[in-house]
């Protein structure tokens, strides 16, 4: 990448991560965001800040301190995949010592609109709308008409991150999918409501969004994996439709990205000590989307590898623990390879053989160059499993979990003989439990747990709440409209009276 536009998301990322709390969507009032008028204005100088812009949404999401400058879970997308893990109860805080996560294990977060994680979450994802908006903008607006192909790709890659930022919101905010539910305030450069819009008009700029960005970004080869291209985009706009109940939409974008060519992960890059495991390169084949992570980020101690893996220097090995669920655990299959991703380190059942530095030395990785991982193709192998066990094609849904589990259960035959007897609900019961196992630590399992309307019960290995169930739409598994926002925006205050 040429320096200016290294220099230039340098710039992007500051403009995210200084804006004003309540100010930042109001382009009159706001000074530190980059607005459609200045983008315009620069880009008359240098083309290459629409460019930089752009990366510096994907440098927004993996940065350390993006919205608060200082709390040590504000780390960007992956800080997000944590709580969801943790809220969700997959993920265990085994082990409490410096209390980050304490109040979203305890379910403190999710009930109380002035925690601040709440207010975290908020801000990074309009944030991320706000410049997405400003770069769609100057690249043709919403309705971009006969542009060169380089200007539509910039366009359709905007409106991907704004997708992308506002489905997170309403799967965050928004206890169970109903269309006519009022969730948010509505952003697209035209239409601009502070008021919660009903989900219906949030989802139809979703589908419109990801639908724009799949045809523009057709034949589009990215420079990095850090990126928006088509594949990544049909991935978020099956998410999406899966979220909203339309499973034929959401098999066709999941089948889509299968057929784009990532191969499945290998048994060995499943777990150590298997040639290339460790779910720490951009290089793996398997991965759609993600970061690489270099030393010079500078990124050390507050990182997700910092809060998950026990071979860096920081949380994990230090003692806030984070485990899968021993309850989820005891139902994985003994010759399942995805059982020995998890063992003891700081505490049991730490994923210390998934997420690992190379190194393998507890407390070693100091300078982190372990990457981040925000999607991979065996997660629609699943969404397409579970699109069709609950459209009725129970044969396609076993095919696409054989290809699945033929690795992980040590061969076709095994495979075969663990899917036979399933059928029905129980059909559909087990895609949900292999996509929590597989996808464990990724920040899918919350997700997934929305889609099948699920209670969830924790086991034992919880510092708060053990043993508790709770249903998908109870108060306690989603997130609250901050404080701030009801204080700083009127139209919500008193839509919450």
């Amino acid at each position: 990448m040429k320096k200016n536009v290294i220099y230039l998301s340098i710039v992007a990322v500051l403009a995210l991560c200084f804006s004003c709390e309540e100010d930042f969507l109001d382009p009159e009032r706001n000074t530190n965001v980059l607005t459609d008028v200045s983008i315009t204005e620069a880009a008359g100088l240098n083309p290459d800040i629409i460019e930089g812009n752009l990366t510096g949404i994907s440098g927004f999401m993996i940065e350390p301190f993006g919205v608060t400058g200082g709390r040590h879970y504000d780390i960007g997308q992956k800080g997000v995949d944590i709580w969801t893990d943790i809220v969700c109860g997959d993920a265990s805080l085994s082990a409490s010592a410096f209390g980050w996560y304490n109040a979203s294990s305890n379910l403190l977060t999710t009930v109380d609109f002035t925690r601040e994680e709440n207010e975290i979450i908020w801000n990074y994802y309009f944030r991320i709308i706000s410049v997405a908006n400003s770069v769609i903008q100057t690249a043709g607006g919403n309705n971009p008409g006969d542009l060169d192909a380089n200007t539509l790709r910039v366009n359709a890659q905007a409106k991907a991150y704004r997708a992308y930022a506002y489905f997170y919101l309403a799967q965050l905010f928004q206890e169970a999918y109903d269309p006519n539910e009022p969730i948010l305030p509505f952003y697209n450069i035209d239409d601009i409501n502070t008021a919660k819009v009903e989900a219906s008009q949030i989802y139809d700029l979703i589908v419109s969004d990801l639908t724009f960005a799949i045809d523009n970004l057709d034949g589009y080869t990215r420079t990095a994996i850090s990126e928006i291209d088509q594949t990544v985009a049909r991935g978020l706009l099956a998410y999406t439709y899966a979220a909203m109940g339309d499973y034929a939409n959401a098999k066709t974008q999941a089948d889509a990205v299968i057929a784009s060519g990532y191969p499945l992960a290998t048994a060995g890059q499943l777990a150590f000590p298997g040639a290339g495991s460790g779910f720490d390169s951009v290089n793996a084949a398997n991965w759609i989307w993600g970061f690489d992570i270099t030393a010079d980020l500078g990124h050390q101690l507050i990182n997700w590898w910092g809060q998950m893996d026990f071979f860096t220097y920081s949380y994990a090995w230090a003692g806030d623990t984070k485990s899968m669920d021993d309850l989820l655990y005891s139902q994985i299959p003994a010759n399942d390879i995805r059982a020995t991703q998890f063992g003891t380190g700081a505490q049991a059942l730490q994923p210390i053989n998934k997420f690992f530095d190379q190194g393998r030395t507890p407390g070693g990785q100091f300078a982190i160059t372990t990457d981040y991982i925000f999607m991979r193709v065996e997660e629609f192998y699943l969404l397409s499993a579970e699109a069709a066990a609950k459209t009725g094609n129970e044969a396609a849904a076993k095919a696409r979990l054989q290809d699945l589990l033929a690795i992980r259960l040590g061969g076709a035959a095994a495979a075969t003989s663990y899917l036979a007897p399933l059928s029905g609900s129980a059909l559909v019961d087990e895609v949900y439990f292999q996509t929590r196992v597989e996808m464990w630590g990724e920040g899918k399992s919350y997700l997934a747990m929305k889609r099948n309307q699920a209670t969830v019960t924790r086991g034992t290995n919880h510092v708060f709440r053990a043993g508790e169930s709770f249903t998908y739409d109870s108060d306690e598994m989603s997130f609250q409209i901050p404080e701030t926002e009801i204080i700083n925006n009127p139209n919500i205050s008193s839509q919450n009276n």
